[in-house]
């Protein structure tokens, strides 16, 4: 469906007043919502078949639906999708999209092609409640959590626009938690979301297609792993407490070696890892000291480290860390024996490379205020 058609038809589901989202339930809520209308339980694997199976939000269109059920959906109900603000297309094939919300506020979404999947980046937050200092998100201050239904609507909608690209279908093989926000700050939802996305009548992703990324929230780790053990990524950037404090504020409450104890109980015994994500910042953490006080660190944890050449932006005080000192870096890694990959940065010219999302919304904390205040003054000091 080309864009500016998908873009009309998500105005027309937002409503004039209130209605109840079908996208905030998964399969266990939408089987209390119809069966506390009297219908029976299967009456939620037929709808989610249409929303996700089929991308069909009409509910006149749902034809094994009996007319007088769908006139009741259609009085007091929804099925309501976010409005693109904007489609920006990388010429390294990335797309980032922004979407508008029911309240004004605006998030950021990304799909990621590869030869062998296709990878998309979604948003769990308006901003984020964090204050990593080398994000972009972070300096943009937070508004609110997400809600499930906002969260699966930007899987939709990008299923729904991939789907009808002129080279043929390019289909969303895997999902990151890893665009706006910090996940395990909005559980429930986010939990929610993602059950939907491996729902076999959702989008019947397998758990290892599923990722979710933190900074590090370790009790809603601990449960994470009970409610839903899709695989896990950590924000990590530092190999000691002093320095990663200062990167990622959240280590003062929950310090490295209780997040890496986490961490391992989290995979158990086994072949799974999980997915260390260190971001290289010239000068403040790529050393060749930095890489070997990191194999100490995570001597004894099932561990892969994705290293991240750091992706700038107008307030940042860091810069990337050369190639050749992000290459030495690896081998020191990779020597020691832990898997490790360099991520090529993707979108950047159209700010859709990690750490660079920021969207458009009201911050209620004031933080983009500050840091735009510091910014201006460290500028007129040099």
């Amino acid at each position: 469906m080309p864009a500016d058609a998908l873009s009309a038809r998500c105005l027309d589901t937002m409503p004039d007043s209130p209605k109840i989202n079908l996208l905030d339930f998964d399969r266990d809520g939408l089987v209390e919502f119809f069966t506390a209308r009297g219908e029976k339980p299967f009456r939620a694997t037929q709808l989610m078949k249409w929303i996700y199976g089929m991308g069909v939000t009409d509910f006149e269109s749902m034809t094994n639906i009996g007319k007088p059920l769908r006139a009741g959906l259609a009085a007091d109900t929804a099925i309501r999708l976010p409005e693109i603000a904007e489609d920006n297309q990388s010429e390294d094939g990335s797309r980032k999209w922004l979407f508008r919300l029911d309240d004004g506020n605006c998030i950021e979404t990304v799909y990621i092609p590869e030869t062998d999947r296709g990878t998309l980046c979604v948003s769990s937050q308006v901003g984020c409640m964090l204050n990593c200092s080398f994000c972009s998100t972070a300096t943009q201050g937070f508004n609110r959590n997400l809600s499930t239904g906002e969260i699966i609507a930007q899987v939709w909608m990008a299923v729904n626009l991939l789907g009808q690209t002129s080279d043929g279908p390019r289909l969303v093989t895997n999902v990151v938690m890893m665009g706006m926000g910090e996940p395990l700050l909005n559980y429930d939802n986010v939990i929610s979301a993602m059950r939907i996305m491996l729902d076999d009548f959702g989008y019947g992703l397998s758990k290892r297609r599923v990722t979710l990324s933190t900074a590090g929230v370790v009790p809603a780790i601990k449960q994470l792993r009970e409610d839903c053990d899709v695989s896990l990524a950590v924000s990590l950037h530092a190999p000691d407490d002093a320095l990663r404090n200062e990167l990622v504020p959240l280590n003062r409450k929950y310090p490295i070696r209780e997040l890496l104890d986490t961490c391992k109980a989290y995979v158990g015994e086994g072949r799974r890892r999980v997915t260390f994500e260190y971001v290289m910042l010239a000068g403040v953490n790529d050393s060749d000291s930095h890489a070997r006080a990191l194999v100490k660190c995570l001597r004894g944890v099932p561990a892969k480290v994705n290293l991240i050449p750091f992706n700038p932006f107008p307030t940042t005080c860091y810069q990337r860390s050369e190639e050749s000192r992000i290459d030495r870096f690896f081998e020191i890694l990779n020597r020691a024996g832990i898997v490790t990959i360099t991520r090529r940065t993707r979108g950047d010219d159209i700010d859709a490379a990690c750490g660079q999302l920021a969207g458009r919304f009201q911050d209620r904390t004031r933080r983009r205020e500050r840091v735009i205040a510091n910014f201006q003054v460290q500028e007129h000091a040099n």
